[in-house]
């Protein structure tokens, strides 16, 4: 008995429970020890009875009882109160064996059910009795407490026990309520005590004190029709536009509730279908963006509550919006009361610095290859998901996790055990990481920030493949903005920067992404990286932009890139809310809203962006004249050409070979008047003949505005057999056609990524409420007052010298 009141006054007590509490002695006997650091007297209360208990050692009392009392509780006296406490040791473990043997496993799908903090309440012979539950996984500690606000934040009166081999340690202390503040105070095999916040923390206080808070949710949600849409529509067919958001800067001040109106209303209004945020889990350094996190299960409470976050998602479902996250399963930060050395060993992190820190970022990485790690962090993924109703994730990073040699020189890392510098574990648990969500959630999308040429990112798991449902294309999006932040006289030379993404444009599923990271650190904003004056900038912008969501793939766009801002974002302060004014930038602001709603409206620039059919040229080659022209053609034989003039002169009675004669509508032109531009165009429509050209049978002759893009839809369009994705799905019925007649990916990539894939695990779906498109656009109700009886071109621009 003297080495367990040892241990446990020196907090290195494996089971505190079986020696505190009332228990049965060998003799028959009955005895009651309490552990009350501070306490002057305690008592055993068992109905009327009142049993004074002994002290033994330094807050430690004890004393026989002449039974078991059943249902009892403590009266603790200090200097100057008493108080009467539940006992927290004399609770059966809150975590059950098939609990922990999943944990083992690696395989406890709802990890968050079992550790961290849980608000709990029992029904006993005196009562229902509340409190708290707290368990987490520390498997090298020689000992663990509790403490927070509850005790003082002495930590002495509450040590758990090791449930077993599992690394689980676990005690139920009855009375703290919901808000409370908690940390774990970890004994290491270092002798040193760790002053750490809860891994599995479901909120926090806010930055930059670093304590977990218990919370409860209460929320009741309102989004199962949204869910039930979801689930049934397919991703990689439908309309998908999103914009990205930093929460804290897109109007400074607001909280999620807030957010929830103003944001919402906003992203309807622009048409997109979906907002992606910025690392919402918390993070202590605002300048991380948040992609330096601690608690990967708390939202950040700079903008409220857990609920206040659920009913934000709540909120823009109900307007049809998705929410996109992006979570960071790569690396983490240093700090000494996360999860760095968490029990005082490499426990999240690998322990071999080659393998376990990121240099680029001063973090460190997660040793994928331990089950306890890797069911963290897929647990995590379907917490946000199920808990939150989150629509997908944009998983940061993926790159650096599937290379052990990312961003170090000779030396600096480890090679698998083949002798490559592929991580093994990392792969295996990206597959591990998509299976499950799509099995558990076949609705939602994850999405891949990927930079490099890894076959397979959104082939399915069951053939070898990553298993995402998209992946960025960062190519698209560096060759894009590089040949646009040309000047137009030099384009020509260049002309395979703007045309070489559709070389590839079919060996993933795409997302096109403008996002944060082509907006800082020294690049400028994309208004800046247009060159000349701001009538050049303006048309720049809107080219770009027009021919972003004319191409193959789903668009990103980050705020304040659909109104052109003017300077560098910085998380620190606001967009330039009030360049709307300028007719500029209020006009590149309108025309976003018109292709997004052009876009949701067009099966041809959406239903078979995963099909090589779904595109074909009509000109790739003009690069003389700084022009490229393609036709879209979706899943219903739907057809839209795109014609795209990226040099500063306007091109008069420029003739573009078309699929069929007749009217043809311009649904968009990114040089209105509308948008702040000369007003060169087409008075609306052209009337194509049957004069083959570009190898059509048919063909138009147009006015090209100067740095504008024209969209082309026929008034009449081609029946469904017309159209070559039709045609192509006719052949599909007979497999032995198949190698014949439909290009396979690996036939149309270049080598560094022949083997990628057409499809993803599970075919994504889209918001199920796309917005109608009025008879007449916002462009062709200005067309009306800008262009009518205009028989000329409008006047032309040149790019400034």
């Amino acid at each position: 008995m003297t080495e367990d009141v040892d241990r446990l006054l020196s907090g290195s007590h494996h089971d505190p429970h079986s020696v505190l509490g009332v228990h049965h002695l060998p003799s028959g006997d009955v005895v009651a020890r309490a552990l009350r650091p501070g306490a002057s007297a305690v008592s055993v209360l068992a109905g009327d009875k009142r049993f004074e208990l002994d002290r033994v050692a330094d807050g430690l009392f004890e004393g026989e009882l002449p039974e078991h009392p059943g249902d009892y509780r403590l009266e603790v006296a200090y200097p100057g109160s008493t108080v009467e406490v539940d006992d927290p040791y004399r609770w059966l473990p809150t975590v059950g064996e098939l609990d922990l043997h999943l944990i083992g496993e690696g395989r406890h799908e709802r990890l968050w059910d079992v550790l961290g903090a849980h608000y709990r309440s029992y029904e006993t012979v005196s009562g229902t009795i509340t409190g708290v539950s707290f368990a987490v996984w520390a498997p090298t500690a020689r000992g663990v407490r509790v403490c927070g606000d509850f005790d003082g934040w002495d930590g002495r009166a509450n040590p758990m026990r090791s449930l077993g081999s599992s690394g689980v340690w676990e005690v139920f202390i009855p009375g703290v309520p919901v808000g409370s503040r908690y940390k774990f105070r970890i004994l290491g095999r270092d002798g040193g005590w760790h002053e750490k916040a809860d891994p599995m923390a479901f909120a926090t206080e806010t930055p930059p004190a670093t304590a977990s808070v218990v919370t409860a949710s209460s929320y009741v949600w309102g989004d199962s029709d949204w869910e039930t849409r979801r689930d049934a529509t397919q991703w990689v067919n439908a309309p998908m536009s999103v914009y990205e958001v930093h929460l804290g800067s897109w109007r400074p001040g607001l909280g999620y509730r807030e957010l929830a109106e103003e944001l919402c209303a906003y992203v309807v209004d622009a048409g997109f279908t979906h907002v992606e945020l910025m690392p919402v889990a918390e993070h202590p350094f605002g300048g991380s963006w948040g992609y330096q996190v601690t608690s990967y299960y708390a939202p950040t409470s700079r903008f409220g509550s857990p609920d206040d976050f659920r009913h934000f998602v709540d909120v823009l479902h109900g307007h049809g919006i998705g929410v996109i996250m992006d979570w960071v399963p790569a690396h983490f930060p240093k700090d000494s009361w996360a999860l760095a050395r968490f029990d005082g060993s490499a426990l999240y992190e690998h322990a071999d610095p080659r393998r376990g820190e990121q240099p680029d970022w001063g973090t460190l990485v997660f040793d994928l290859g331990r089950n306890e790690v890797r069911n963290f962090l897929v647990a995590n993924a379907l917490y946000w998901i199920e808990e939150f109703h989150i629509d997908g994730l944009r998983v940061d990073a993926v790159a650096s996790m599937l290379y052990l040699d990312y961003s170090r020189e000779e030396g600096q890392w480890l090679p698998n055990q083949y002798g490559g510098r592929e991580n093994l574990d990392a792969v295996r648990f990206l597959q591990e990481l998509n299976a499950t969500v799509y099995k558990r959630h076949p609705g939602v999308v994850m999405v891949a920030e990927e930079s490099t040429a890894w076959p397979g990112v959104t082939r399915p798991t069951h053939l070898g493949g990553l298993g995402f449902g998209f992946k960025w294309n960062m190519g698209w999006m560096h060759d894009s903005l590089h040949y646009l932040s040309r000047e137009p006289v030099h384009r020509s030379f260049h002309h395979n920067e703007i045309t070489f993404s559709l070389v590839y444009a079919w060996s993933e599923n795409f997302v096109l992404p403008l996002s944060h990271d082509e907006v800082v650190h020294g690049k400028g904003s994309l208004w800046q990286r247009m060159p000349g004056d701001d009538w050049n900038k303006a048309a720049g912008l809107r080219s770009l932009l027009a021919f972003m969501w004319a191409h193959p793939g789903k668009q990103l766009l980050f705020m304040g890139g659909e109104f052109g801002q003017q300077g560098e974002w910085s998380e620190s302060r606001s967009l330039d809310w009030h360049l709307l004014e300028s007719p500029f930038h209020g006009g590149i602001r309108s025309l976003v809203g018109d292709l997004n709603r052009v876009y949701r409206s067009s099966p041809a620039l959406y239903s078979a962006d995963a099909k090589p059919e779904g595109f074909s040229w009509i000109d790739a080659n003009d690069s003389a004249g700084n022009v490229l022209s393609f036709l879209r053609t979706g899943e219903d034989g739907s057809v839209l050409a795109c014609v795209a003039n990226f040099s500063g002169m306007p091109h008069h009675d420029y003739r573009v070979g078309l699929p069929s004669a007749g009217r043809w509508r311009e649904v968009v032109n990114t040089d209105s008047e509308v948008y702040g531009g000369s007003g060169v165009g087409n008075l609306g429509g052209v009337e194509a003949e049957e004069k083959p050209w570009h190898g059509r049978p048919a063909s138009a002759v147009l006015q090209l505005p100067p740095a504008g893009v024209l969209w082309l839809t026929p008034e009449d369009p081609p029946a469904r057999a017309e159209s070559p994705v039709a045609q192509a799905e006719a052949v599909l019925a007979d497999d032995d056609l198949v190698a014949d007649v439909i290009p396979s990916a690996a036939d149309t990539v270049p080598p560094a990524a022949d083997a990628a894939p057409q499809t993803a695990d599970a075919d994504p779906p889209t918001a199920g409420t796309s917005a109608p498109v009025a008879e007449q656009t916002p462009l062709e109700a200005g067309r009306s007052a800008t262009d009518a009886g205009k028989a000329e071109p409008g006047p032309e621009r040149t790019s400034s010298p």
